[in-house]
C-alpha cells in the first residue's frame, strides 16, 4: 500500500478559496520536500474553492504547481453548475469529496485540512488563533 498525504481545502467562500489553494501549494510544496517522492501528497478541492479550478475562470484564477495533483469534488462542480469539462486539464475529479477522503484514509493516507484563515469557533466568539485541533493546518 503506498502511503499519502491528503491536503484537503473546503470553503464557501470563493476569496477564502483563492487564498487557501496558494497555501495548500506551499504546504504540499513543503510536505513533499520533507516526506521525499515516495509518498503521495493529493489536493482535494471542495465547496466554493472549486469554481477557481474552472478552465474559464480568469477572476480568480490561482496558478497551479505543474505536477502537484490536484482533484475537485462532482458534487460541488454540480452545486456551482459547472460541468467536469470545465476544469482545467491538470485538475482530476472525484465523486464526492467526502467518500474519497474517507476511502483514503481508511487505506491508510494521513489528513491534514488547510485553511486559508482560522475557521470559525462552534461557539461564534472571535478568536484569530483557535486552538489547532488534529489534522488542522492554519497559516501564519
Amino acid at each position: 500500500m503506498a502511503q499519502g498525504l491528503l491536503l484537503h481545502v473546503w470553503t464557501d467562500d470563493a476569496a477564502d478559496g483563492a487564498a487557501a489553494l496558494r497555501t495548500v501549494q506551499r504546504v504540499a510544496a513543503n510536505a513533499r520536500a520533507e516526506l521525499g517522492p515516495e509518498v503521495a501528497v493529493q489536493v482535494v478541492v471542495q465547496g466554493a474553492a472549486v469554481r477557481l479550478l474552472l478552465a474559464a475562470d480568469d477572476d480568480g484564477a490561482v496558478p497551479l504547481e505543474p505536477g502537484l495533483d490536484i482533484v475537485a469534488c462532482a458534487n460541488s462542480l454540480r452545486s456551482l453548475g459547472a460541468e467536469p469539462g470545465a476544469l482545467r486539464a491538470d485538475v482530476g475529479i472525484v465523486p464526492a469529496a467526502v467518500a474519497h477522503l474517507a476511502r483514503q484514509q481508511w487505506a491508510g493516507w494521513a489528513y491534514l485540512r488547510v485553511y486559508a484563515t482560522a475557521p470559525p469557533s462552534v461557539d461564534g466568539a472571535d478568536r484569530r488563533t483557535p486552538p489547532a485541533q488534529v489534522g488542522d493546518f492554519r497559516p501564519d
